[in-house]
């Protein structure tokens, strides 16, 4: 019978209950209740029993496991001593060999340097035994024309050379080596000419190969740009060849002399000069495909320098050819055949000044060579940043002069332009005829305002034009003169108007104590006049005086929309230069004009936007040094 008992921890446990509620249900219902509670009874007593005698068979047990399982614990207990004593005798043991462990390691690291110097020593010995054997066989490899060998044999001479360091037996051997070193290229050279010169891009590699063995590459790239330069330098020369055509075809139809002249300038640079673009763009575009396959290497540095050369061998007379191209633009230059650097210097015979179609046909001429410039920055957009960028400064480097002489230029356009403004002063007329002579002048004055914003704003333009805004700094120079040269222009204007309305003997401090005190005769003469005028002569020079006022404001308030807009195209010109140049914000621009000089290191995104203005600034740090701070003043300014 099965009993439950969880019942029995019940805290609401009542046996009484359980014992009538079990009995009912056991007991069958024919049996009588005695009967049934003595059978449960005896039941009860047997298992009792059974219990009991089970407690006391287990209990003898466990007694006699006990003396064993202290003999356990008392050997565990051995065995754990035993074996910590073991522990600490194998740990001292441990200290013991480190520490002759290293010693040991000590000796060896000394055995193993002088095993290494005594290798060293023997392979030293060996390359001094090579070097004496190949000194003593280089000219039978010479003389049996096998040029990779030969360029095999002086490499490990050089390599024993190096091995054998500054051995006075060797002396002779150097200097042997470098003779024949010397005689190799030498054989080398025209072969390699006949290679390049024909195309042919394994005998090419293989003379590449063997001068690059003996240090030699350098010489490779000089033949190189020397071969190449020869028909970039007929195509240069193809100008004058024309010019001198033109000039003897002339002369052989009986022109006159003046006809001749004409006509021997029939080809102006300016037309000439895309043309030589294109020819030269098409040449290095063509070079540059067969050096990646001749020079897969070499190719991106390669190209680049032979236009290098090529530009600093046209320097010279690409500079005196825009000389005489902005010259041709103004009939008086022309005829004395002179430009812009020669009437700067002051060699002009007739004291000709610059005139805006000088300068306009040096902006047209540079423009041109922008965009052979972004041309080429196309081309070799695979070269390294340095190289593109020396390359870019070479073919820019004929306007240099001309760009660093933009502000004398552009006063002398400038001076010129506001000399030319008519800004005559007011003359003394007959009785009656005052008013209208301040009408006169006052209109001559309020025409020249527009007039003159124009003119200076034409300067902003060119500057950015020409030198991209890197003479920004010249421009704010050249502008402040000429603006002073304006407004002297209309005080003395001004001091003219004076007398025409009979107030220069007031004594305010303008004229000059000699005309308003010593000389009574005309002051009187003006009072008389003065008083001789009608009411509406003096009516209408009260209006023009009224006019004048409203003039004055114009003059101010045009000026003022002046200075606002070139302050905003600084400013913008500030970033555009700061982001080209060091792909970073304008704020940045002086720590990284101080980190970049002469490196050219420049972001990404500059080498994308890279342009004329950023390459000088790159160049010249000092320069573009003074540049930003002036841009910063304004940016401040502006803020």
């Amino acid at each position: 019978m099965m009993v439950d008992l969880g019942s029995f921890t019940d805290e609401k446990f009542d046996p009484k209950k359980w014992i009538n509620t079990s009995t009912t249900q056991s007991r069958h219902p024919q049996d009588s209740l005695e009967k049934h509670l003595s059978e449960l009874e005896m039941k009860l007593q047997m298992i009792s029993e059974e219990i009991s005698a089970s407690l006391e068979e287990q209990s003898a047990a466990a007694l006699l496991r006990v003396p064993r399982a202290s003999r356990d614990v008392i050997r565990l207990r051995d065995d754990a001593l035993s074996f910590r004593t073991s522990v600490s005798g194998i740990l001292l043991k441990l200290k013991k060999a480190e520490g002759s462990s290293a010693e040991s390691i000590d000796a060896l690291a000394k055995v193993d340097i002088v095993k290494q110097r005594m290798e060293a020593a023997y392979e030293t010995l060996q390359d001094a035994a090579g070097l004496t054997q190949l000194s003593a066989s280089v000219e039978d490899v010479f003389a049996s024309g096998d040029l990779p060998q030969a360029a095999e044999t002086l490499a490990n001479m050089r390599h024993c050379l190096s091995a054998v360091g500054e051995v006075a037996e060797f002396a002779n051997v150097r200097k042997q080596l470098e003779v024949l070193e010397d005689r190799l290229e030498a054989m080398v050279q025209p072969r390699l000419s006949d290679a390049l010169s024909n195309r042919k891009v394994d005998a090419v590699q293989d003379f590449r190969q063997i001068l690059n063995r003996i240090g030699r590459f350098k010489s490779l790239e000089l033949h190189y740009t020397k071969i190449h330069l020869k028909p970039l330098k007929l195509l240069w020369e193809d100008f004058d060849l024309k010019r001198r055509t033109n000039k003897l075809a002339s002369e052989k139809h009986g022109e006159s002399l003046g006809s001749i002249s004409e006509s021997s300038n029939s080809l102006p640079f300016s037309s000439w000069l895309p043309s030589f673009y294109d020819e030269v763009l098409l040449y290095l575009e063509q070079e540059w495909k067969w050096c990646m396959v001749a020079f897969p290497d070499d190719y991106r540095a390669l190209v680049p320098k032979l236009l290098i050369e090529t530009m600093v061998t046209f320097a010279p007379s690409f500079v005196s050819r825009i000389n005489l191209a902005t010259g041709e633009v103004v009939p008086e230059t022309r005829a004395l055949a002179e430009g812009i650097l020669d009437i700067l210097s002051g060699d002009t015979s007739k004291g000709t000044r610059v005139q805006k179609k000088h300068l306009e046909a040096l902006i047209e001429l540079h423009n041109m060579t922008g965009t052979f410039a972004r041309n080429i920055q196309h081309v070799f957009s695979e070269s390294d940043l340095q190289i593109l960028l020396d390359t870019l400064k070479t073919v820019f480097s004929p306007y240099e002069t001309y760009k660093q002489r933009y502000g004398q230029m552009e006063r002398a356009i400038l001076s010129s332009e506001i000399a030319g403004i008519d800004l005559r002063g007011a003359v003394t007329r007959g009785v009656g005829a005052q008013g209208i002579e301040l009408s006169e002048t006052v209109r001559r004055v309020e025409e020249s305002i527009p007039q003159a914003i124009v003119l200076l704003e034409a300067a902003v333009e060119r500057c950015i034009s020409f030198t991209g805004g890197s003479e920004a700094d010249e421009l704010i120079l050249a502008l402040d003169d000429i603006m002073l040269q304006y407004i002297s222009a209309l005080q003395e204007t001004l001091k003219s108007l004076r007398t025409v309305c009979g107030v220069d003997g007031t004594g305010d401090g303008i004229g000059s104590r000699k005309e308003m005190g010593s000389d009574r005769k005309e002051g009187a003469h003006h009072s008389r006049r003065m008083d001789s005028i009608s009411d509406e002569e003096e009516w209408s020079i009260v209006q023009g005086a009224l006019q004048l006022l409203t003039v004055a404001y114009c003059l101010t308030s045009r000026f003022s929309v002046f200075e606002a807009s070139l302050r905003s195209t600084l400013a913008r010109l500030s970033t555009n230069l700061s982001l080209s140049v060091f792909g970073s914000s304008a704020d940045q621009n002086q720590s990284h004009v101080g980190n970049n000089e002469g490196n050219g290191e420049l972001s990404m995104a500059g080498k994308a936007s890279l342009d004329m203005a950023a390459l000088r600034l790159i160049y010249v740090p000092d320069k573009a040094q003074s540049l930003f701070n002036i841009l910063d003043q304004v940016k401040y300014i502006m803020s």
